[in-house]
């Protein structure tokens, strides 16, 4: 009898609830906890069986008769009498002889991890809201945000934005880089100042130092007689995107950093040093970091861009943005088409499924398509869908890049032609011109027919 009243003394100074019954469902014992989040009393449970308690409303989950059949601990969820949340880990005590005697359930309160967890959801959503207000204000579409690496992420963007750093944003191609640096722009003190983009992979090494400095009358053959401002110079008291920074030249990487040690520079074929109040901003899908230990980019320049580092996730690692950001670009599209399509649960879960090697350009150009080419008024099928979603998302797609992408291309097409009948319409429809719906005829897989 003293060792029983040790026993109750130390399971009632447990924070834990405890809630002992035998393997025919008998309650043993509970203890103080168990009653304070229970709301019921010893004298109400103990000596009575837990199914025939469940069956007057005592409580609502019983774990007791499925660990006694499997031999196995169980865990549940249950509301309380008192409004409680609480979880529930029940685990079964052996005899000698391996049989079942007790279930010893634990219960703990876990409602302030509920209210928690409610309160995130509550800030994440607000975070949204307030991001979607600031863009409205600006004139520009929201940023899509609702997996929390996004909403993390711009958090950090909005903070950077208020400061004159210079900015490097990571990630892969069409992660959408370029609209983060535009909203960097627009939410920073130099908004209502030039936005300037250059596209360093796209522009000639040999002209690359006069696109970015400008040049002086006479500078070179074909040079304009007045001479010629550059994007840096344009870009005074604004902002200068250098999209794709890690393809330009090692030498234009020397200028540029000189440039920004002091931010001044020379045009070409002038000796004269202007200074300009200019904030860059910097991106770049390669890794900076093998390009320096390669000799491909300067370190002295890799560290003057790292100034605020922001690594842009792919669409595959934020799930929870596939369907938000279709829904918008659909939105988008459905009024410049005059349409009023919806995806069919069939067609969002391919949508959810895929994992989007070109990230929200891929996403972007092919909801524009499904626009185009959808033939139903009012929702998008899973038929609808290009084969190579429906067999990504299925885990069967073995097929190289080059094949994927002329089959989905072929599909566009041909859903294209059903729609608009001639190569002219088909070529208005999807926003190229007619020799390239030529050009991708006559690609198409031997046998096929448009």
């Amino acid at each position: 009898m003293q060792i029983e009243r040790y026993i109750d003394s130390i399971l009632d100074v447990l924070s834990d609830g405890i809630y002992i019954s035998d393997q025919n469902g008998i309650t043993l014992k509970v203890n103080r906890a168990y009653e304070q989040l229970s709301g019921l009393r010893r004298e109400e449970l103990l000596g009575k069986c837990v199914t025939d308690l469940q069956k007057e409303g005592a409580f609502d989950v019983v774990l007791n008769p499925d660990i006694v059949k499997t031999r196995r601990p169980q865990t549940s969820v249950q509301i309380t009498r008192q409004g409680a949340k609480v979880v529930l880990h029940g685990y079964p005590v052996f005899n000698a002889a391996g049989d079942v005697v007790l279930v010893v359930t634990f219960v703990r309160d876990i409602t302030a991890l509920s209210n928690l967890e409610e309160q995130l959801t509550y800030q994440r959503d607000l975070i949204t809201t307030y991001h979607s207000a600031l863009a409205r204000e600006s004139g520009q579409p929201a940023l899509i945000a609702k997996s929390r690496a996004m909403t993390k992420l711009l958090d950090t963007l909005y903070h950077v934005a208020t400061t004159d750093a210079t900015v490097l944003l990571l990630g892969e191609t069409g992660v959408g880089k370029d609209s983060l640096a535009r909203k960097i722009h627009e939410t920073s003190s130099r908004s209502s100042q030039p936005f300037f983009k250059i596209d360093c992979s796209a522009i000639p090494e040999n002209l690359m130092e006069s696109e970015l400095f400008g040049y002086e009358a006479g500078a070179f053959s074909g040079a304009n007689t007045g001479g010629k401002p550059g994007y840096i110079e344009m870009a005074h008291k604004g902002t200068l995107f250098l999209n794709e920074v890690g393809e330009l030249p090692l030498l234009m990487q020397t200028r540029l950093l000189r440039f920004l040690q002091d931010r001044e520079f020379m045009r070409v074929g002038s000796t004269k040093v202007r200074k300009v109040d200019v904030r860059i901003i910097a991106a770049t899908n390669r890794d900076l970091v093998r390009a320096v230990k390669d000799g491909q980019f300067r370190s002295d320049l890799y560290y003057r861009l790292c100034v605020a580092v922001v690594t842009v996730p792919p669409l595959r690692e934020r799930s929870d943005d596939i369907l938000p950001l279709a829904n918008h670009f659909l939105g988008r599209f459905n009024a410049k088409y005059r349409k009023n399509l919806s995806f069919s649960p069939e067609a969002a879960d391919a949508l959810q499924a895929y994992e989007w090697p070109g990230n929200v350009r891929e996403l972007e150009n092919l909801v524009q398509s499904l626009v185009v080419t959808t033939r139903s008024k009012d929702r998008i099928e899973g038929t609808d869908l290009p084969p190579i979603l429906s067999l990504r998302a299925s885990g069967l797609a073995r097929r190289s890049l080059h094949d994927a992408v002329a089959e989905f291309e072929h599909d566009i097409i041909r859903k294209a032609f059903e729609e608009y009948g001639s190569i002219s319409e088909v070529a208005r429809a999807l926003q190229v011109d007619r020799v390239t719906i030529y050009r991708k005829l006559k690609r198409s897989v031997a046998g096929r027919q448009i």
